[in-house]
């Protein structure tokens, strides 16, 4: 196990300039699943908290998502795709093996003079990916970061397994990290990630890699699909956000009065209302929109962030704190002041 954590030590600070979500326009209802497995909207609705899924069109993919969230956030931001330097895609949907599907954002974008890369952390996708652009913003290496968070989960979904199909959900959001001074908002202040591989059966999506290759025949087909073993995550996800939190605020030597608003990844609002509860958190400033489009890995922290910053739900000097839990196992938040 280990963990890593980072915070802004420079005359530089990393300012959220601008945030975009895309969202598929077909929905996935609960009644809608209980017409493909058994199952029924209560029983669903009274353990993950989830109502609606946003899905994919069979011709829409994950670049087309993040190019459309990324638009968002660069016209909010009032720069132009050629200001951006750096393109992280976080996403377990790539859009192929390769090239990257930031390549394929770039390339939409018209973004020539960025470099760009995906990262692939599961759920903790984004947090990670801010982490490092904060790093490289406040050096001063560069003044204009893109990070995008995006999903087609529905592609590696099985309909047939009632303990999966049901949480999962296709989106985008992004945002633009650009480069600040102490003259304004602290920005993003403090990251912190780690990660326990030996936990990778918990969550995990096995084929096709190099364990299980294409060109070979599958034992069992359901291994092109995502497994979850829901009880050992809510265990291990409850407990693991709790340490995330403490340190977040240890290190930042802040109290849970300080913080704004709370901005979890939307896995699943059981678990999301245990950790409320436990650290006794008031459900006002506990974000949870996890019944709109389910859980969407990586892209439902950007999502959320988008739906926070342009349903005013932050404003100016406010504090909010971003935590992911997911595959790998994988895990990591940012503190940031608006």
């Amino acid at each position: 196990m280990n963990s890593t954590d980072t915070n802004s030590g420079s005359v530089f600070q990393a300012v959220i300039a601008g945030t975009g979500r895309s969202i598929p326009e077909k929905q996935l209802t609960n009644d809608d699943l209980t017409k493909m497995v058994e199952t029924n909207d209560e029983w669903i609705t009274s353990r993950t908290g989830i109502k609606v899924r946003h899905i994919a069109a069979e011709n829409q993919t994950t670049a087309d998502l993040a190019t459309e969230a990324a638009k968002g956030a660069i016209s909010q931001a009032k720069i132009s795709p050629e200001d951006i330097e750096m393109i992280i895609v976080s996403t377990i949907t790539p859009e192929m093996v390769f090239p990257s599907t930031a390549c394929f954002v770039q390339d939409r974008l018209g973004a020539k003079k960025a470099w760009a890369f995906d990262l692939s952390a599961a759920c903790s996708g984004f947090v990670y990916a801010l982490s490092i652009a904060q790093q490289f913003v406040t050096s001063g290496r560069y003044d204009n970061v893109l990070v995008i968070g995006a999903e087609t989960l529905s592609k590696i979904t099985d309909y047939k397994d009632r303990k999966s199909c049901i949480l999962f959900g296709d989106g985008a959001g992004a945002a633009v990290i650009k480069k600040g001074d102490m003259k304004g908002s602290r920005g993003i202040f403090y990251s912190t990630s780690g990660a326990d591989g030996s936990g990778w059966t918990s969550l995990s999506c096995s084929a096709h890699g190099s364990r299980y290759p294409a060109a070979r025949e599958l034992e069992d087909p359901s291994l092109i699909y995502m497994k979850i073993n829901g009880r050992e995550v809510y265990q291990l996800a409850v407990r693991k956000i709790i340490e995330t939190v403490d340190e977040c605020l240890t290190k930042c030597k802040l109290k849970l009065s300080d913080i704004d608003l709370f901005i979890p990844h939307q896995m699943n609002a059981r678990i999301i209302e245990s950790v409320a509860k436990r650290l006794e958190w008031p459900d006002e400033k506990v974000f949870i929109n996890i019944d709109k489009y389910g859980n969407t890995s990586a892209a439902s922290i950007p999502i959320a962030l988008d739906e926070c910053v342009r349903g005013g739900r932050v404003k100016k000097g406010d504090i909010a704190l971003l935590v992911a839990f997911g595959g790998g196992l994988t895990w990591g938040a940012n503190v940031i002041e608006f």
